[in-house]
């Protein structure tokens, strides 16, 4: 019984742990006015997580069948994310927007992962890494996009 409790602990904290560094990756797009919120990040990482436990759950249980391949489960999480992510990409007029919800997205599935596979460091490491993407970069990004901006309009 005391196996089945450690097991059941384990699973939590791995969900527990995606969900809650989906939900601040989440946050961080919540404040800049995103569509894909905290909520959305949160389920994506906490999906991706429960994908890689069955994964997982069923590596063990038919380890002995011959060319079972396992990972084939976490492949399919990434290509269902690059459906979700295609769907948040939108062109207007000359304009992409949603590259970096989709790619924010892409990148929470894979956090998610991590959790899933209990690799909590490589989860959380990434997950600042993210952060510092979103937030830091962001500040180096502003005065390009105007230069680039007033290049496009003297082009004009």
């Amino acid at each position: 019984m005391s196996h089945f409790l450690v097991l059941n602990g384990e699973i939590i904290l791995r969900l527990v742990i995606a969900m809650v560094l989906g939900m601040v990756i989440g946050a961080e797009r919540r404040f800049v006015h995103k569509e894909a919120g905290m909520k959305t990040h949160a389920l994506v990482s906490l999906g991706a997580a429960v994908f890689i436990l069955i994964s997982e759950a069923i590596a063990i249980q038919y380890a002995s069948i011959g060319g079972f391949d396992p990972t084939r489960i976490a492949s399919q999480v990434i290509v269902g994310i690059g459906f979700l992510g295609a769907g948040s990409i939108i062109l207007q007029g000359n304009r992409l927007l949603g590259l970096t919800t989709a790619g924010g997205l892409w990148v929470t599935a894979g956090i998610g992962m991590a959790a899933g596979y209990g690799l909590f460091g490589l989860a959380t490491i990434t997950t600042i890494l993210v952060l510092f993407v979103l937030v830091v970069v962001y500040f180096f990004e502003r005065p390009l996009v105007k230069i680039s901006e007033n290049n496009k309009n003297e082009l004009k």
